[in-house]
């Protein structure tokens, strides 16, 4: 099996990264106030200097009051914390290293179980994190208004600091998520009704700020995925023509790359078809994409969090649809989280140094 493809340049845009590998967002929890740390530094930088083509940080919050629900999760507004990302930023440049943050808002959470709460209730399109649960308020007008503006200026602070790209956060059940799923998303206004597109139209204006703030030639990812931690088996898109009309007016509002989320990326999106979502999304957007789930490891990331351990899996598959062409990017999660070098040992063939993960490294920043 030839890995040949996946060391091949990508570009687009403000994007020139020296290979496929992406460093997907993977929450850490290690800035205090919100505000990264050296050490926060450090573990971007390893990874640069481990070979990977392009870092997606780990979510990071809008400047919203009840945008987060961990006093941990770093933050993209504020003199402290916007320094704190700009060490990042030069220390993986540094190391030949490209970046982009993933900005968020987190919408209708579960309350921490540290019991930190912030000074404001948790915000979304109906107060629904999911069905049955509500423990937040319905956004006004302004809100939404507000909230898009955030978006925008954490868009326009990634791009002064240096970083290559900016990702929004659209998946995996937060705020811009919930507006798209109908079972959250109950409203009678223009940011709510029965179809996927109308439910669309919050993450479209989001979007479209984002593309305002940092012109044509900056790159814009959105990550997205069909299935909620709530419920695995959703599809908010149930068939090709459904998805092509979720995706498109996506694409038309300044999305450059779709980053596909899926628990295992083998797994086929629709049936009759052995495309996963990012080559479902590939094809009928025309837009690069970003396949993620369960690459180079054995078990699901969900699985890590119940203490299940992974081992090493074979990257056949994966290069068989990387060189077929459903995808451009792979990110990877759990291995470069647990190890830093792994890109460099997959390039130089050296499989008997692949390490394993266990729930262990997620208490850490590996080095």
């Amino acid at each position: 099996m030839s890995t040949n493809s996946l060391f091949q340049p990508f570009q687009l845009k403000s994007l020139n990264i020296k290979n496929r590998i992406v460093m997907a967002p993977m929450t850490r929890s290690f800035s205090p106030n919100g505000v990264p740390t050296a050490d926060v530094a450090a573990y971007y930088r390893k990874r640069a200097e481990g070979e990977v083509g392009l870092i997606l940080s780990e979510g990071t919050v809008i400047e919203r009051v009840s945008s987060s629900n961990d006093a941990n999760i770093p933050h993209f507004y504020g003199k402290e914390a916007l320094a704190g990302w700009q060490n990042v930023i030069d220390g993986v440049h540094a190391e030949g290293g490209s970046m982009g943050p993933q900005i968020w808002h987190m919408g209708i959470m579960d309350n921490h179980q540290s019991g930190w709460l912030p000074a404001q209730p948790f915000e979304g399109p109906s107060g629904l994190n999911r069905p049955g649960f509500n423990n937040g308020k319905s956004m006004t007008e302004q809100d939404i208004a507000d909230t898009i503006a955030a978006f925008g200026r954490a868009a326009a602070d990634a791009k002064s600091l240096g970083f290559d790209c900016v990702e929004i956060h659209g998946a995996h059940g937060y705020l811009i998520d919930q507006f798209f799923w109908d079972a959250t998303n109950q409203r009678d206004d223009i940011y709510g009704g029965k179809t996927l597109p109308e439910r669309s139209r919050f993450a479209i204006e989001v979007i479209k700020e984002v593309r305002k703030q940092v012109g044509e030639d900056f790159a814009i990812i959105i990550r997205l995925s069909q299935f909620k931690p709530a419920a695995y088996t959703n599809q908010l898109a149930k068939t090709p023509s459904e998805m092509e009309a979720w995706l498109n007016p996506l694409a038309d509002a300044g999305v450059d790359i779709f980053h596909c989320s899926q628990r295992r990326f083998w797994e086929p999106e629709f049936a009759g078809s052995d495309l996963n979502f990012a080559g479902w999304a590939k094809k009928l957007s025309g837009k690069a994409t970003i396949t993620v789930g369960s690459v180079g490891l054995s078990g699901d990331f969900f699985g890590a969090f119940a203490g299940e351990s992974s081992e090493p899996s074979s990257l056949e598959e994966l290069m068989r649809r990387l060189d077929r062409g459903d995808f451009d990017l792979v990110a990877v999660g759990r291995p470069l989280l647990a190890d830093p070098h792994w890109a460099q040992k997959i390039r130089d063939g050296k499989n008997s140094e692949l390490k394993g993960f266990t729930k262990a490294a997620l208490g850490e920043l590996v080095l």
